[in-house]
């Protein structure tokens, strides 16, 4: 016999004839243990309110038409054990009723196979296959943070699909661009949230942008970023003050400090030209806590710029150089998100790479006095999403801060080449997350990305610092209390 259950679960309702904005009901369903969002859905409407309204189908995850948000996050009805407490809403898409949205506009921007000459070569299926489970659920469209030019990662699945089938007569890439192509940040929210796990940054989006760049699509920013890595072989212009200029190639930790092993250094474009300070911090964290750090100075830019915005022709170049440069070093060591990401997802490495937080928090820390004042947290998407990476800041903050308030991630708009080649839409969205920011009450904003650094800064206008260099003032802090 099947033991049965009462759980409590919050609807949001609306009817456009009487309602003039949503509201919470609340029921109380007696249901199978163990069952699913969508059989309290419809125990709801068959025994308590036959007029609540959802969609569903298949009962299988086939058919993506029972989305909604269970706590705030997408998720197929269908496939989602339900749990008492739960709080059911739409997707973020324009409602029709209830827990019924209007998709009708993003379907209307689905692109179709047109032409049909040719055949399905082995190549193209094997390009098409990672793309083609989607199931047009759209719970990537409701999570997505870009702006209303973009048509969303549903539809650029869909147009790398067609791009990439020789049956197709249509040139996808300048309806791609029409699309808002290059208004993506590859922040991954779309994979997270994907029931099918559908990777469309790295499978549909950068090589959409590949294709539109060698087709003369390329963004004016984002060519001239190009030239300056292929002439210079780094993303920022650099001088004898830059990090590398200036600092040794060895590191020492300090007297009385007992050696814990050797690392390699990564420093990144932003951290050796712009922003230095994090960079010696890190150092200085490393050797404080027993480690000697090698930097070699014939590293490069990792790529990321050109990979992200589809100036990737160099990017083997520079592959090549970062990994003679740490030749003989077996664990290197980012401070930048957007680095890290790249050195580990799009490279192949004969050593280990780690983030500053993620090494630290395994290898163990020596704790920091702590710093005054209400701090929180901005994920960065290369970092949680890139690196899945998310509670080893937090656990070092927390260790470095007098309070923390944590608040949910969300995407700033610095990445994906959105802020230097579509400047008013990353400020746009990064709007919405300096509103998110303010609400949390926060002092400061602590996070691991310089583009998110500057980015955040300045829309909140809130001092936001690097969390090496929390570590870095708090063991200073410690030393003169001694």
């Amino acid at each position: 016999m099947t033991e049965t259950v009462s759980l409590k679960v919050s609807v949001s309702r609306f009817n456009p004839e009487t309602d003039s904005k949503p509201h919470f009901a609340e029921y109380t369903v007696s249901v199978p243990h163990g069952c699913t969002v969508l059989t309290v859905l419809e125990t709801i409407r068959d025994t308590i309110d036959a007029s609540l309204s959802f969609r569903h189908c298949c009962r299988s995850a086939q058919c993506g038409s029972c989305a909604i948000r269970v706590n705030g996050e997408p998720a197929l009805a269908c496939e989602r054990q339900a749990a008492d407490g739960d709080i059911l809403e739409p997707l973020n898409l324009p409602v029709i009723k209830d827990l019924v949205c209007d998709i009708a506009p993003v379907i209307a921007r689905l692109g179709s196979l047109q032409g049909c000459s040719g055949k399905l070569t082995r190549e193209a299926l094997d390009s098409i296959k990672p793309l083609r489970d989607c199931i047009e659920c759209f719970s990537c469209v409701s999570a997505c943070p870009a702006v209303e030019g973009y048509a969303g990662p549903t539809v650029f699945a869909k147009e790398a699909r067609l791009f990439f089938d020789p049956r197709n007569a249509v040139d996808r890439i300048p309806i791609a661009v029409e699309k808002g192509l290059f208004s993506c940040t590859t922040c991954r929210r779309c994979v997270e949230v994907c029931p099918k796990h559908i990777d469309t940054p790295k499978k549909a989006i950068e090589k959409l942008r590949r294709a539109a760049v060698l087709a003369g699509f390329g963004l004016p920013a984002h060519a001239s970023l190009a030239e300056l890595i292929e002439k210079t072989g780094h993303s920022v212009s650099s001088d004898e003050n830059a990090f590398l200029s200036q600092c040794a190639e060895v590191y020492e930790p300090p007297k009385g400090v007992s050696l814990k092993g050797d690392v390699g250094f990564f420093v990144g474009c932003m951290f050796n030209s712009r922003v230095l300070q994090p960079a010696f911090d890190t150092v200085y964290v490393l050797t404080r806590n027993g480690y000697r750090v090698h930097i070699p100075k014939t590293q490069v830019c990792c790529g990321s710029p050109l990979i992200r915005t589809g100036f990737s022709g160099f990017v083997p170049e520079l592959q090549k150089r970062n990994i003679e440069a740490f030749k003989g070093v077996d664990t290197v060591i980012t401070v930048c998100a957007g680095c890290g990401s790249t050195l580990k997802n799009d490279y192949e490495t004969p050593f280990k790479v780690y983030d500053l937080t993620e090494f630290l928090v395994k290898e163990g820390f020596e704790q920091p006095e702590n710093r005054k004042g209400n701090y929180t947290y901005h994920d960065p998407c290369h970092l949680l999403r890139g690196q899945g990476i998310k509670d080893e800041p937090r656990k070092i903050l927390i260790s470095c801060v007098e309070s923390f308030t944590d608040i949910k991630a969300q995407c700033c708009g610095a990445g994906g080449g959105v802020r230097s080649g579509k400047p008013a839409e990353a400020e746009e969205i990064g709007c919405r997350r300096a509103e998110m920011i303010r609400a949390s009450g926060a002092d400061a904003v602590a996070t691991v990305c310089p583009f998110c650094e500057y980015h955040i800064h300045q829309t909140t206008g809130l001092p936001v610092i690097n969390i090496a260099t929390l570590l870095a003032d708090g063991y200073r802090k410690k030393d003169e209390k001694k």
